[in-house]
């Protein structure tokens, strides 16, 4: 087949286009702008683009199919020329069906966790010779790619976006993977811009439930009680429950206890013990046994940008962390100050995202980072106006965070300096 990706350069959409052309397939695309390390990636597999920028003269009727980025826009000229020749248009999450529409699917959705959990069942089955195709929003560690397709694979195991699937299609990417095991981590308002209520944004998972393969099976954290009333109305086959693994912390190692044993594990924080659930109880699904599932997760070290070391010495850690949300920044300055009780923890916070620089959204940041010794927000008001939002100010911030001592930066200068002449010893 003939496949040409209309914005290339995102990271999902380069992962499918590599994953296509390992599989053989004839693939190209464009884009307006291709960053690092998409584009050093499609240069290795010759899929990047020879010019940046849109061309129409691409888009022929030789082509099988296009699939459409988010990044791109509805007069998008490639697009448009795509809709006049009447070619077939999907966007990933669409293609992704397609490819494994006779398989089994696996599908994790959430606001807060499912990459993790994906990430954990990946590295669980491969490290139980188990083959499979997959779709997962971050990096992980002994996957060369973020997407994989096989021909003899049996299951297919994607992450669950509840963001919009293409600018012309606006589904949440997890409604077109029709589930046949479905598991959602927990629901915490986030996409503003696209679901303008709370109400809006717990339909979606509500949907995604109602989307379920017959004979499937529904997994989740009963410790939600917005999802615990979604499962309870849900018309599935099977339903099952998790909770967060029971686990003790000792000189900064979290132990997992279980009927075979301590298992000590390279990830930390409440949060991670509910994902090791939850992810078991898909293993369990797929028969893997509980040993199977022990033994694979005492070498499971996280995904990229979740609590992702930096850098450390003895006296001194450095994470990054990608946590936007609310429930997310919550999490993970707990998890942190929790697993190393005896260093100061100094959390910095960039508010960058559509619902993190609103206005009404930020006081839903109340209380989040009060696991911190010293807490530092950050944000641009070229940002903000960019994004065409109602500007902000420190002030507003300040108060939104409620948090004692918090400093509020618009200069990152600024920030860096303050950094750079704290004595960091005995300190995270």
């Amino acid at each position: 087949m003939r496949i040409h990706f209309i914005a290339i350069g995102g990271s999902a959409m380069h992962n499918l286009a590599i994953a296509l052309k390992k599989k053989g397939y004839d693939v190209s695309g464009s884009d307006d702008e291709i960053f690092e390390p998409s584009k050093s990636r499609l240069k290795k597999y010759e899929i990047l683009p020879e010019k940046v920028g849109w061309d129409t003269s691409i888009i022929s009727k030789k082509l099988d199919a296009v699939i459409l980025g988010m990044h791109a826009r509805q007069d998008n000229p490639e697009l448009l020329e795509a809709q006049k020749l009447g070619i077939k248009i999907y966007s990933y999450p669409e293609f992704l069906y397609e490819q494994t529409k006779h398989k089994k699917r696996i599908v994790i959705g959430g606001s807060h966790g499912k990459t993790t959990i994906t990430s954990i069942i990946m590295h669980v089955l491969k490290e139980n010779d188990i083959r499979f195709d997959y779709m997962v929003g971050a990096q992980i560690e002994g996957f060369e790619t973020m997407v994989e397709l096989n021909p003899d694979s049996e299951i297919a195991v994607f992450e669950g976006d509840e963001y919009l699937s293409s600018p012309i299609d606006r589904r949440p990417k997890f409604h077109l993977y029709k589930p046949h095991i479905g598991l959602i981590s927990g629901i915490a308002w986030d996409h503003i811009n696209v679901f303008p209520t709370f109400k809006n944004y717990v339909k979606q998972f509500r949907i995604f439930t109602d989307l379920i393969e017959p004979n499937g099976s529904l997994i989740y954290y009963d410790g939600d009680m917005e999802l615990s009333q979604i499962a309870a109305n849900a018309e599935v086959d099977e339903k099952i429950s998790y909770q967060t693994h029971p686990f003790k912390i000792s000189g900064g190692i979290t132990t997992l206890i279980t009927e075979l044993g301590e298992i000590n594990l390279q990830i930390f924080g409440e949060h991670n013990l509910q994902n090791i659930s939850g992810a078991k109880a898909v293993c369990n699904k797929l028969g893997i046994s509980d040993q199977q599932f022990y033994n694979a997760i005492k070498t499971f070290r996280g995904a990229a940008r979740r609590l992702q070391i930096l850098s450390e010495n003895n006296s001194t850690t450095v994470f990054f962390d990608f946590a936007h949300s609310p429930s997310k920044l919550k999490a993970t300055t707990e998890a942190v100050k929790k697993q190393f009780p005896d260093r100061e923890l100094i959390a910095c916070m960039e508010l960058h995202t559509f619902s993190s620089l609103k206005k009404d959204f930020l006081p839903h940041y109340k209380g989040c980072m009060d696991f911190a010794n010293k807490a530092f927000v950050y944000f641009n008001h070229y940002t903000v106006k960019h994004k065409k939002l109602e500007p902000i100010s420190e002030d507003q911030v300040y108060k939104a965070f409620a948090k004692k001592g918090l400093q509020v930066f618009t200069d990152s200068n600024v920030l860096f300096q303050e950094l750079s002449e704290m004595n960091w010893k005995n300190k995270n």
